[in-house]
């Protein structure tokens, strides 16, 4: 039988970074464990195997297919639930899994929290995980819906960087999640440009580092110092 420090040894051994961590996720999840070690020897993400991700202390539902929460999305999301108040209104853009909004939603139960994705697949995950969510592009399913916040992880990657995230990830991803056009800010820019009618508080936007020199607002840093993301107030 597979004890912890051999199957760490063997997502060690396959370069996997944070192998006792996946380690001990494999062999909490139920299932037949040999196969779903060599599912994630191939690069396939952990959250379709085992079919949760950690994100903000709490285990986000994951179906095969959908976008993973990241942790570094978490600083992103702690500030929209400091933005939030108790019974405000929040969006969640390109909601994915719902991760975001399953986290505002926990810590602010008498707020509603919608989310929105183009991706039929991330709605159905995103409401089996409790999430208001609504098929379609950006705000385009929301209605005149007004927030007292917006936050989203919309796509960021520019195009030409793209060949330069990790070598599984377009295997089992799609490049809809990443691509934000030639610097990476096309579908920013338009958040940017459409939230003002449907927001009353804090835009919040998971962007790179570099990118974030293009808007006027406060940089969202993580634990690190590192940039993580840009807040635009109304």
């Amino acid at each position: 039988m597979t004890d912890l420090a051999e199957l760490t040894a063997r997502l060690e051994r396959a370069g996997f970074v944070a192998a006792e961590e996946e380690a001990a996720e494999l062999l909490a999840a139920p299932g037949d464990l040999e196969a779903m070690v060599a599912r994630r020897l191939t690069g396939e993400p952990l959250a379709w195997i085992t079919g949760t991700a950690p994100f903000c202390g709490l285990w986000i539902r994951v179906d095969p297919g959908v976008y993973v929460p990241r942790w570094q999305t978490e600083a992103l999301a702690r500030r929209a639930v400091e933005r939030l108040p108790a019974d405000g209104v929040a969006i969640d853009l390109c909601t994915g899994s719902g991760a975001i909004a399953t986290v505002l939603s926990t810590h602010r139960p008498h707020a509603r929290v919608l989310g929105s994705d183009i991706d039929p697949k991330a709605v159905a995950c995103a409401r089996s995980n409790g999430v208001e969510a609504y098929e379609g592009d950006l705000f385009e399913p929301l209605g005149d819906i007004v927030a007292d916040v917006i936050v989203g992880v919309v796509p960021y990657v520019p195009t030409p960087d793209l060949p330069l995230l990790q070598r599984d990830t377009f295997t089992f991803e799609a490049p809809l999640a990443y691509d934000g056009g030639a610097d990476g800010l096309d579908i920013v820019r338009r958040v940017v440009a459409e939230a003002p009618r449907h927001l009353r508080g804090s835009l919040l936007l998971e962007i790179g580092g570099e990118q974030a020199a293009a808007f006027s607002g406060d940089p969202i840093l993580d634990e690190e110092g590192d940039v993580r993301g840009i807040e635009i107030r109304t």
